[in-house]
Formats: C-alpha cells, structure tokens, sequence
C-alpha cells in the first residue's frame, strides 16, 4: 500500500493519499487545503484518485476537497449529518480570517457501515459523533489502519466547543467504534502524530 500523509492548510490537518501499488488506484482523505502539493503526491505514485473522503465538515478538512474533484473527476464523500456545517462555511472562514471556499454537497454520504473501494483496498466507514454531529472514521482491516479525522489524537480527543459538538457523544463513540479495534490498529489523527488504539486505551487521560 502507498500511504502519504501531507499536512495541510494554517491548521496542519493530516490529508491522506492512499493507493494500490499494483492497480494505482487512489483515495484522499481530508484534502483541506494545499492541493497541488497533494496532486505532487499523486504524481509522484502515478495514481488514479477514485474517492475523496471527508472526515468531518470543519473547513481545514474540507475546503479543498471541491478544487480536487475538478481535477480529479472523483467523487466527494461525507455524512450528510454534518450538512449544516457546510451551510455555514462563511462562518468557518470567518474563524480562521480566510476567503470561503466553495464547498460541493456530497455525492454520496458516508453512513456507519458503508465500504469505501478502489481496485485493492477497502475500508469501512465508523460514524463516530461528537466532534461533529457527522464525523467519521475511516477503518481498514487489512492494513490495520484508522483514519480518526477529529476524533482521536494521540493523547487526546477531538474538541466538543463547536456546533454539533458534544462530550459525552464523542467518548461513546471512541469506546464503542474504536477502542474495539485491535491495539495494534495505526491511527492517523486529523492532526499531530501519529499513534495506536492501544497506546490510547491505555494512556490517553481522556478515556482512561
């Protein structure tokens, strides 16, 4: 597997490009900005971007996903929950004194359960509210390997203080959809370093 990870954008979100080595059949996860250093990547493996997944709808995961698809061709994909956070993207900009971005409506929303497929990888997607009313994770088994977005960081959580935040939703959903995976499970956090689900069960101070 080809796995990139490309900080990205005045909050340094983690965008993923992860491919096939054999078919170069691609998808990127949370391109929030910096497009042509993620295109660079693809260039770089020679591949064919098939879905742009999207975490969460917080603008420094989501405000380049628009400008890729152009490029691309490939699909946007989120949960639909996190609908209303689009509808007020000026006001995201306005927190970080940026231009609004043009932001697509999903061509498809990500519901708990849906496989995510190119031709030699597949993942399944973990709803997991809390830092927002429609975040997600990205889980796949083969590679053991979790995209978390916001949801889990190493050492911490994902903050609650935003609309469609809420505490005690995003602790059940890391109890209930994470911590099950196995403790050698690789997360990739939406940003910062990454970690294992066994190094948070047993000392991120959030859930122990």
């Amino acid at each position: 597997m080809i796995h990139e990870i490309l900080p990205v954008g005045p909050l340094r979100c983690n965008c993923s490009v992860i491919g096939d080595e054999t078919t170069h059949e691609a998808m990127v996860i949370d391109p929030g900005d910096e497009i042509e250093d993620v295109l660079t990547l693809i260039r770089k493996h020679n591949l064919q971007v098939k879905q742009i997944v999207i975490t969460h709808a917080h603008i420094d995961h989501i405000a380049g996903a628009h400008r890729l698809k152009q490029l691309t061709g490939a699909p946007i994909l989120y949960n639909q929950n996190d609908l209303p956070l689009v509808k007020m993207m000026d006001v995201q900009a306005g927190w970080l004194g940026i231009a609004t971005p043009v932001v697509s409506n999903p061509d498809d929303t990500l519901d708990d359960g849906k496989l995510i497929t190119v031709t030699g990888l597949t993942g399944s997607i973990l709803h997991t509210p809390g830092h927002t009313e429609g975040s997600v994770c990205l889980y796949l088994p083969d590679q053991t390997l979790l995209l978390a977005g916001d949801t889990l960081f190493a050492g911490s959580v994902g903050r609650t203080d935003l609309p469609g935040g809420d505490t005690q939703t995003l602790i059940r959903s890391i109890q209930e959809k994470l911590l099950s995976l196995p403790d050698s499970t690789k997360v990739v956090p939406g940003h910062g370093p990454n970690t294992t689900i066994g190094n948070e069960r047993e000392s991120n101070p959030f859930l122990t």
